[in-house]
């Protein structure tokens, strides 16, 4: 009997050992799971990082550029007869697009709301023969790439030689125009008190069709659109040979987008560094574009 009790006494204490051995075997595994699923956290925290990381990039590089222009401002931005978009401006764009990866959108705009669709992100940015002189704290410009000059167009047989000779007679510019600008600067104020009249147009294409019908008598504009109406219509018009004012084209980008400008900026310095700009600007030597150039000089 009492060899009976010791074998049972015996068996209690395995029992007992067997399960404290159990315990201490399991508490390992039971310590190690927190630090298993932070581990596993990380890691799918990593490469979700990662994922975005390389969607931004490739949302980046494949991104859409959104040009705003006036589609009747030869030779920027117009449209020719197959009805394309094209002209100095949007190739320059064209190739900034083609070096970065990026698609270009050709958005034509109403130049009188250019600021509602530049501020309300409905285009990136507005590049058009866009005169920055006067503007520098409107808009984040770019570097200016083009030496303009505003002028003034009349009918080939007019007896209007200078300035001087537009009193009492009917002017015409396009509305928010740098031509405009122009005349409305304290300095020309006199200049224009002696017109009979200062007309506001949408385009330019309508102003020259004015002139030439007799309804005005001259033209304020851009001498680039001056020259391109020249090249077609050397018969019908002339310019005078005194410039209203001098200025500088820029790309202008929303108030404070510095990143997108630097982008851009960074592409046309290579350009003007590699001789594409001046290639391009070639095509157009017609307008004078070539000897116009001042980005890279």
């Amino acid at each position: 009997m009492k060899k009976l009790s010791v074998m049972v006494m015996a068996g209690v204490m395995a029992l007992g050992m067997v399960g404290c051995g159990s315990t201490a075997a399991e508490a390992p595994a039971e310590s190690t799971a927190p630090a298993a699923e932070s581990t596993a956290a990380e890691t799918t925290e990593s490469t979700v990082e990662a994922q975005t990381e390389a969607t931004d990039a490739q949302t980046e590089a494949g991104r859409q550029f959104v040009v705003g222009f006036d589609a009747e401002f030869p030779p920027y931005g117009y449209k020719d007869d197959s009805g394309e978009y094209v002209g100095f401006d949007l190739d320059l764009a064209q190739e900034v697009c083609n070096r970065l990866g990026w698609t270009l959108v050709k958005q034509p705009i109403d130049w009188d709301a250019k600021d509602m669709e530049l501020n309300s992100g409905a285009i990136d940015c507005i590049w058009n023969g866009f005169t920055m002189t006067g503007r520098e704290d409107e808009y984040t410009f770019s570097k200016p790439y083009v030496d303009n000059s505003i002028v003034y167009v009349v009918r080939a047989d007019s007896d209007i030689q200078t300035e001087a000779d537009l009193a009492g007679n009917h002017v015409i510019t396009q509305a928010g125009s740098s031509a405009l600008s122009a005349l409305q600067d304290e300095s020309k104020a006199d200049v224009v008190n002696s017109f009979a009249s200062l007309d506001e147009i949408a385009d330019y294409n309508t102003a020259f069709m004015n002139l030439e019908a007799g309804t005005n008598d001259a033209i304020a504009v851009d001498i680039g659109v001056a020259q391109y109406q020249l090249t077609t219509k050397a018969d019908k018009f002339r310019m005078l040979e005194e410039p209203l004012s001098t200025e500088q084209y820029a790309i202008g980008f929303k108030k404070g987008n510095e990143e997108l400008r630097d982008q851009v900026q960074a592409t046309l310095d290579e350009m003007a560094e590699d001789g594409t700009l001046a290639e391009i600007a070639a095509k157009y030597k017609d307008y004078n574009l070539d000897q116009m150039l001042c980005l890279g000089k």
